[in-house]
């Protein structure tokens, strides 16, 4: 009769959860306890089960142990072991050239003053070949508002230039008198403002493809190298990744800062 009592009370010390274990012992322990006073000759028996409703919560907790075994380690690699795999001198110099060229164009296209420099600088293209419009023209200007090109020595390209001026992002209307073009320069206006910031989250996601585009050819090389290792290869890939995203963060923070200089208080 004891021990249809004792299977009784262990039957929901099977948890459902190794957290309800400790409760459910004390639970049983209690009214074991009282089973033993009234038939002390059993006492063995309890401790018996006791000591199987034990073991099974214990056992619960080494299969969750278990349970985080068996992954593969991490591999990972250190910078001499990348550059034995790859070039890597070259991925960091056509990733920072990305960078570089952002920083170049928002200097000479998100003016919020449409500068005569940023005018000097502009890039023209003529029959699929660049060319800055000071090599094309002479620039100067005539008043405070306004800046002069001179286009008589290459009075071809004057579509071209045209063609540039009003898709610099500078809100240039330029205005043609024979081989001259008078260009306003527009009073800053909050729409201008944000029309610039848009320019510029535009040239961020330029570069920023470029920059992925150079990580992308990377790993495509690396994978048709048949002397690495699967585990090896994984984790130039990853380290190569990481450097890409460093690159990106970088002009991630010029975007913001310039944005916050166009911007202003609008």
């Amino acid at each position: 009769m004891f021990t249809k009592n004792l299977r009784h009370l262990t039957a929901f010390i099977v948890p459902q959860n190794v957290r309800t274990c400790a409760w459910q012992l004390k639970t049983v322990s209690a009214a074991l306890q009282q089973q033993v006073a009234a038939q002390p000759t059993t006492t063995a028996t309890a401790a018996l089960w006791l000591q199987q409703a034990r073991c099974y919560a214990k056992g619960k907790d080494k299969k969750k142990e278990k349970s985080g075994k068996g992954k593969p380690a991490k591999v990972e690699i250190n910078e001499q072991q990348l550059r034995e795999i790859i070039n890597l001198d070259s991925l960091n110099t056509q990733m920072q050239k990305s960078v570089q060229q952002m920083k170049d164009d928002f200097i000479k296209h998100l003016s919020l003053r449409s500068t005569s420099g940023a005018i000097d600088t502009l890039r023209i293209k003529v029959d699929g070949t660049e060319h800055e419009l000071q090599e094309l023209a002479q620039i100067s200007r005539k008043n405070p508002k306004t800046i002069i090109v001179n286009m008589i020595a290459f009075p071809q390209t004057i579509p071209d230039v045209l063609k540039a001026l009003e898709k610099s992002g500078m809100n240039l209307n330029p205005q043609q008198d024979g081989t001259t073009l008078f260009i306003p320069i527009p009073k800053v206006t909050k729409e201008h403002r944000e029309n610039l910031s848009k320019n510029a989250k535009a040239l961020f996601i330029k570069y920023r493809d470029a920059i992925r585009d150079v990580q992308n050819s990377q790993i495509r090389k690396l994978k048709k190298q048949a002397d690495i290792g699967k585990d090896d290869a994984f984790a130039a890939q990853n380290q190569i990744a990481a450097i890409a995203d460093q690159y990106i963060a970088e002009a991630d923070k010029l975007l913001a800062s310039k944005q916050k200089e166009l911007l202003g208080d609008a």
